[in-house]
């Protein structure tokens, strides 16, 4: 049977060699490199596991850090707040002190407008100028100098709790992006790599607008502070000067009543003096007329006494003349009749003379008791209108609020006080 030879191509045994040393070889370094490859694999495998977990435990460092330094403002910020809470609220209450005392100067302005009326009640002679009346001016000016010192202190108090409303509302602005922050920094603290919700995020390294620097960041909150401490100080400097101008003025207000309140006593004492006098004028004057008059109607009645002696000696002489030839002698009774008709008329003129000096005289007392009349009828009228002002001005007297409890509310140390004591 024929056998049948395939054709291939054929090598030599050197050929058969050299190829089992190249796969021989080949192998070798292959091996070689990849053992070179999975060395340097695990190296780098392992320096990125450490470089991993060293960086998310220096940022979950840096995070607590982060969440401390926030926690540590968040503080601050919430004390300053509290303590402008307190502020606004102290200088409210001195704001609100003021506008009543300023509302309480009403009764003083209008008692003082009341008196000054009433006093141009005064007629004739007592309407004059004198100090109670210089003095209801000048108690009106003060009333009017105090209400313009407090409204300027109101005016400055609602200046001041708008700033310090605007400082408050930074505070409050800053705490409120502080607990978003922390809330949120929280949260990535808490992260791990087992928390549901992680994934690839697009460009989660870009810079997002509007960053700012740590500095920056801890500046802003610095000046917030700051600016929220210097307003409080103004504020606290403000209280202090509106409780020295309550002061002040209450204590202004106080001595210019009581020093008017001696004017019008003074006023009165000397009224009631001056009408005292006029009463004891009019009494004794009452009296003068009374025995004048009882003079003048003796007066008339001498004078009508000496008509008859008048007419007898006057008819004796007339008779006389009738006698005859030579016994109409001048004789010792013709002489003694003249001289008696001479001296009844000197003494009827003389008693009219006296008649009419008193009559003037009571003419003249008449006019003045009629002028004492009406002089007391115008102090009477002035004493009643000056008790009727010390009346008015009771209202004055009306208990109000002592210093030292509006001196507590002022400062702020009441509320301090019940705080302590609650």
């Amino acid at each position: 049977m024929a056998t049948a030879i395939k054709t291939s191509t054929r090598y030599s045994v050197p050929d058969w060699y050299t190829s089992n040393h190249a796969i021989s070889t080949n192998a070798e370094r292959q091996r070689g490199t990849s053992h070179d490859v999975r060395q340097s694999a695990r190296k780098l495998r392992n320096e990125t596991d450490n470089k991993t977990k060293w960086d998310q435990y220096d940022n979950n460092t840096r995070l607590a850090d982060r969440v401390d330094d926030i926690r540590k403002w968040k503080e601050i910020l919430e004390r300053c707040l509290a303590n402008i809470d307190r502020e606004i609220a102290d200088l409210s209450e001195a704001k609100d002190l003021t506008e009543q005392a300023l509302e309480d100067k009403n009764l003083p302005l209008d008692v003082a407008i009341e008196c000054q009326t009433l006093r141009e009640g005064r007629q004739g002679i007592d309407l004059v100028n004198d100090k109670v009346q210089s003095e209801l001016g000048n108690e009106v000016n003060v009333i009017e100098g105090i209400k313009g010192a407090l409204q300027q202190k109101i005016d400055e108090s609602f200046e001041q709790l708008c700033l310090l409303q605007e400082a408050r509302q930074q505070i409050v602005a800053d705490l409120r992006d502080k607990n978003i922050a922390l809330g949120i920094d929280i949260d990535q603290y808490n992260l791990t790599e087992k928390s549901p919700g992680i994934s690839y995020k697009p460009d989660p390294c870009r810079v997002p607008k509007g960053s700012t620097t740590p500095q920056q960041w801890e500046d802003f909150s610095r000046i917030n502070k700051e600016r929220a401490e210097a307003e409080m100080r103004t504020s606290t400097t403000l209280r202090e000067a509106i409780h020295h101008t309550l002061q002040k003025t209450a204590n202004d207000l106080e001595a210019q009543k009581e020093h008017l309140n001696y004017e019008y006593r003074k006023r009165i004492r000397e009224m009631e003096a001056a009408k005292k006098e006029l009463e004891w004028q009019k009494e004794n004057t009452e009296k003068e007329i009374k025995d004048l008059r009882g003079d003048i109607a003796a007066l008339e009645e001498s004078i009508q006494a000496r008509i008859p002696p008048s007419k007898l000696a006057q008819t004796r002489l007339e008779n006389r003349t009738y006698r005859p030839n030579v016994e109409l002698c001048r004789d010792r009774p013709q002489y003694g009749l003249t001289d008696e008709v001479k001296q009844l008329d000197v003494t009827k003129k003389a008693l009219e003379e006296k008649l009419r000096e008193a009559r003037y005289q009571l003419d003249g007392l008449e006019d003045n008791l009629h002028k004492i009349d009406d002089d007391l009828a115008l102090k009477t009228n002035s004493l009643m209108l000056d008790k009727r002002c010390l009346d008015v001005r009771e209202k004055l007297n009306a208990s109000a609020k002592s210093q030292t409890e509006r001196n507590l509310g002022l400062t702020g140390m009441e509320r301090e006080r019940s705080m302590i004591l609650a």
